[in-house]
């Protein structure tokens, strides 16, 4: 009984904290897009952010930093799990877990900005369906494996 309740406990602590990391950044977002647009476009082509432009950064960058942080939640489980068990399954899942958040991590709109490349490219565009598709491949062996 007690075991189930400090599962509940875990799972609305992790539920609360996804949700406050959603909100800080989404104003973490809301307050350095003005910043972010004079380094997307610096030449001074646009003085004025359209609201749909504005809207998918914020969104992308909050979406963005919940998958890092739930990519970082189970990158931890699947580290404690592999402890326990020393499973080939579970090192497949830690590193599909791994490679996505170095995806998610490359594609950050704050990553994007903090670079300050234009028009939203960066030093890792190319190699995001590569990531991908190495984190589908370790998949695609777990599953045919076992």
């Amino acid at each position: 009984m007690e075991n189930k309740m400090n599962r509940r406990f875990g799972i609305w602590l992790i539920l609360v904290g996804l949700i406050a990391v959603a909100i800080l950044s989404g104003i973490w977002a809301v307050l350095t897009l003005n910043d972010f647009g004079r380094v997307v476009f610096p030449t001074g082509q646009v003085l004025w952010i359209p609201p749909d432009v504005a809207f998918y950064y914020v969104t992308r960058t909050v979406f963005s930093t919940v998958n890092i942080a739930i990519l970082a939640i189970l990158i931890a489980t699947y580290a404690s799990i592999y402890i326990k068990t020393r499973s080939q399954f579970t090192i497949g899942l830690l590193i599909f877990a791994v490679v996505f958040l170095i995806k998610d991590a490359a594609s950050s709109p704050y990553v994007i900005g903090f670079l300050r490349y234009s028009y939203g490219l960066n030093p890792f565009a190319l190699i995001e369906p590569l990531l991908e598709l190495t984190a589908l491949s370790v998949l695609l062996y777990l599953s045919i494996e076992y």
